[in-house]
């Protein structure tokens, strides 16, 4: 059964080119206490502090905040892409994270390239990388830009194969973040019903995403991040009920007494999707 914890992750990012002394006293002088200084006086933001949850399976967290709280970068740790400055991670569990569009491919390869190097980093046997590939191709649909070099790639076509890639695998724990809940409507279409079969598959999900109503029927737990503090945690009309202005809310809740289709659970093996 897949757990995901973290136990008091805190993270620090260094303030380059600041090495002036009055930027650095503005700096450290912010009242908002996410800036400071590390052990040699080194102007810091302070992007996490002091965050711990415990996920069992069965658990969908959503992360909510405005821009520049912290969700971006607890994903980002949580996938191993950044490491924590204090605090501790336990991951039990395969995982795989929709985060960034061209995470972890090379611009310089071509997309089938990609496809094929990102099926040897998963450690896929070789008589399943053929099947991978197909699907990836199949799903993207980019064309004959596949096997053209990442580089001359528009936005939305890495995103497509970024997207394609990423959920052609049935994780057990799955970090999303909302970039995929965007793009033109027809591949959107195809890749919300490809999510949410990944989703419910999954045991575990973490989720970051602006969408109160995506939260609300996919999460059963939130997390409100404030410059990289907790603000709350709670069941998600709970904390919504906190975070959002009252209009909005109110408009929310009518949309819940709707009764939508319930919190996709995991799918056990032997049980039909």
């Amino acid at each position: 059964m897949a757990q995901l914890a973290a136990r008091g992750i805190s993270v620090d990012f260094p303030l380059y080119h600041s090495e002036t002394r009055s930027l650095r006293r503005a700096v450290l002088d912010r009242a908002s206490g996410r800036f400071g200084a590390d052990a040699r006086r080194r102007p810091i933001v302070r992007a996490l502090r002091d965050i711990s949850f415990s996920l069992a399976s069965g658990d969908r967290l959503g992360l909510v905040g405005s821009n520049g709280s912290g969700k971006t970068t607890l994903l980002r740790v949580l996938s191993g892409i950044y490491q924590p400055t204090a605090g501790s991670l336990a991951v039990d569990g395969s995982l795989a994270s929709l985060l960034d569009p061209g995470q972890a491919m090379n611009p310089d390869m071509t997309g089938r390239e990609n496809i094929r190097l990102h099926a040897r980093f998963h450690r896929m046997a070789v008589a399943e990388i053929g099947a991978f590939e197909a699907d990836v191709e199949s799903f993207a649909d980019i064309g004959a830009f596949l096997d053209l070099p990442v580089r001359n790639y528009s936005s939305g076509m890495m995103v497509r194969l970024s997207f394609a890639m990423a959920t052609a695998a049935r994780p057990e724990i799955l970090l999303m973040d909302e970039w995929i809940l965007a793009g033109d409507a027809t591949f959107m279409d195809k890749a919300r019903q490809r999510t949410e079969t990944m989703v419910r598959h999954a045991d575990i999900l973490v989720l970051a995403s602006h969408s109160a109503q995506v939260m609300v029927e996919w999460c059963n737990r939130l997390v409100w991040l404030e410059q990289g503090r907790v603000r709350a945690d709670g069941e998600p009309l709970e904390v919504l009920s906190r975070y959002l202005p009252p209009q909005q809310f109110e408009q929310l809740r009518p949309k819940r007494s709707e009764q939508p289709e319930p919190i996709p659970a995991p799918l056990r093996s032997g049980t039909s999707p």
